[in-house]
């Protein structure tokens, strides 16, 4: 197509009203909805600019840029409006076409007051292409969008030629990763470090992040791993011209592997299998062709008059059976109930893929091949496979070796984050211990840091001996810096535990002279030296009511933490400092136990 035909079929388009608008998601995965809709142009089906790659690039080289883009807007705000589309609309802006002479300060707004769409609904996007060198007239431009009540977002962050900057300058309410940094993310730790400074960056500037170009289940998992929340892209939803106003219906259930580790496998629902089942009396010649019929059914389980689980029968354990001469002929006509096993297991749905393994593990002739029973309440819900408990068991356990800190192989940052975001979300009242350890740099100056890593493992144990699996969390920050999540009921009563524990142990560390001094001399922070009381716990805790859950997130609970905790390292020796996450500022509860 020669440039007099391309920029003949943009006039064409433009004069003709030729565009197109498609609308693709943006969801939020914690809250399960749809927060606003990307609008994005295509040309004619039939026309040579139908893609917008080439729509755009021939408009910039024509100069029309400015004119294609409020095109787009009129197009899309038309439709937006015609379907009553929930939640923001994100309209994509070229910085290049602001700064174009032909661009019409307040024709965006006049489009929206014409289809009645506040401008507090509207998010300016800027897509970067090429360099921006006035970033004066661009400041400018911008600001005089956000007085209008617009919101701003930066899209393909780490892609444009000075998007940081603009980051910086700018402000933006939300920032879009770079498809780039999002594809294939599961096999790049360096693409996973890009992201991680992101959402940081994003924390302190107060943006949203959103992470588009999502196209794998394992792009999904890391990404809601990272605490990413705002998502986009093909695995969810593709572009539309009549997008789907209901989330529920294209977010991922629970059911992969991913999506289970991150909710730590707090019950049987993604290992369910809704298969029927048989009564005891149904003829074994039913049950047979039952076999026959699904190559890939393993078991059906039987179940009494009252639709309890009596029994279940198994594949290979049939066949074996009916392998017998006449034995077909003979049990046609019989109920199943006398070839079904009696020896079955059968799990709660409520119960943990923890449990499930140690149940199936117990079992010594539980083979690979066959089934157990899910119930609800005791009464029939389904099926689960021997083999899916496995995988998810090693999935979790590589999981967790992923993001174990290397000393303790106790969970690290990335599940901590995790679990503080879940007790969040489901508003479990919880208490939040973050532990320290007191004159642990002048212990290492003088002991030695292969020394100072057997305390930090003593610590370690001594923590997860105050655990409980099912309902407790120890992870390790980083250093001598450990946070434990305990339930409500005797936390006071563990951490006081917690710390004889490590007083006791910490004794077989010292030498002599220093454990009959009650303390040793090293140099401090400025060199010099100094007397120093021997190692001691510094705690710092929130107790968290499901009612503070909703004002808070998982980094701001983090940071209350900390603030207990230096608190508690004002005061010398064994201590504990306790803010009530509903409590006045300045009014927090404080339990101070002394030196031991």
């Amino acid at each position: 197509m020669t440039t007099t035909e391309q920029l003949s079929a943009l006039s064409s388009i433009l004069t003709q009203s030729g565009l197109h608008s498609l609308f693709q998601p943006i969801i939020s995965l914690s809250e399960r909805c749809i927060i606003g809709y990307e609008a994005l142009s295509r040309g004619p089906s039939n026309s040579p600019l139908h893609s917008p790659i080439a729509l755009f690039a021939v408009a910039r080289q024509a100069g029309r840029l400015s004119e294609l883009e409020i095109a787009c807007r009129q197009s899309a705000c038309r439709c937006f409006n015609e379907q009553q589309l929930p939640g923001k609309l994100f309209l994509n802006v070229s910085p290049e076409s602001l700064l174009e002479a032909a661009h019409q300060p307040g024709r965006t707004l006049q489009l929206l007051q014409d289809f009645g769409i506040p401008p507090s609904q509207v998010v300016i996007e800027l897509t970067e292409q090429t360099p921006t060198d006035d970033f004066q007239l661009l400041q400018t431009a911008l600001h005089h969008y956000r007085a209008m009540g617009f919101s701003i977002a930066l899209d393909d962050l780490g892609a444009g030629y000075s998007s940081l900057r603009l980051w910086s300058e700018l402000r933006p309410d939300y920032v879009k990763i770079d498809r780039h940094f999002i594809d294939g993310i599961h096999q790049d730790a360096l693409k996973r470090e890009f992201v991680g400074s992101i959402l940081q960056i994003a924390k302190a500037s107060r943006a949203k992040v959103i992470a588009e170009g999502i196209e794998l289940p394992e792009e999904l998992a890391v990404l809601t791993e990272m605490g990413v929340d705002l998502l986009q892209g093909y695995l969810l939803c593709r572009p539309q011209e009549h997008p789907p106003r209901d989330a529920r219906s294209f977010i991922p259930k629970p059911n992969s592997v991913a999506a289970i580790l991150n909710e730590e496998v707090s019950d049987l629902s993604a290992l369910l299998n809704d298969q029927p089942a048989v009564t005891s009396a149904t003829p074994t010649a039913t049950v047979l062709e039952a076999f026959r019929r699904q190559a890939n059914l393993n078991s059906l389980a039987v179940l009494d008059e009252q639709g309890q689980p009596c029994g279940i029968v198994h594949r290979h354990s049939l066949s074996d059976a009916l392998l017998k001469p006449f034995a077909t002929d003979l049990f046609a006509r019989k109920p199943i109930s006398r070839l079904m096993s009696d020896d079955f297991l059968a799990v709660e749905l409520s119960q943990s893929l923890q449990q499930v393994s140690r149940l199936i593990t117990s079992r010594a002739r539980q083979r690979i091949e066959e089934d157990f029973i899910i119930t609800l309440n005791g009464g029939y819900l389904g099926l689960g496979r021997v083999i899916d408990v496995l995988k998810l068991i090693t999935e979790l356990k590589i999981q967790q070796a992923r993001y174990a800190n290397p000393l303790t192989l106790l969970p690290g940052n990335v599940p901590i984050q995790q679990c503080l975001t879940r007790l969040l979300q489901q508003e479990r009242e919880s208490v939040i211990c973050y532990v320290d350890i007191d004159s642990f740099k002048p212990f290492n100056d003088i002991y030695g840091y292969g020394r100072g890593d057997e305390v930090l493992l003593c610590l370690a144990q001594c923590l997860n001996d105050r655990v409980d699996p099912s309902r407790d969390f120890v992870g390790h920050i980083g250093g001598d810096d450990f946070l434990l999540v305990l339930g409500p009921e005797d936390w006071r009563k563990r951490l006081n535990q917690l710390l004889d524990d490590f007083h006791s142990q910490c004794r077989r560390f010292y030498r002599s002279e220093h454990l009959e001094a009650g303390c040793f001399i090293a140099p401090n922070r400025q060199g010099i030296r100094q007397e120093f009381p021997l190692l001691s716990l510094s705690i710092g805790v929130v107790h968290l009511h499901p009612q503070a859950c909703g004002q808070l997130d998982a980094s701001q609970l983090a940071e209350m933490a900390s603030q207990a905790k230096h608190h508690a390292k004002n005061v010398p020796g064994y201590s504990v400092h306790v803010i009530d996450s509903l409590a006045v500022p300045g009014r927090e509860d404080e339990l101070l136990i002394g030196q031991r």
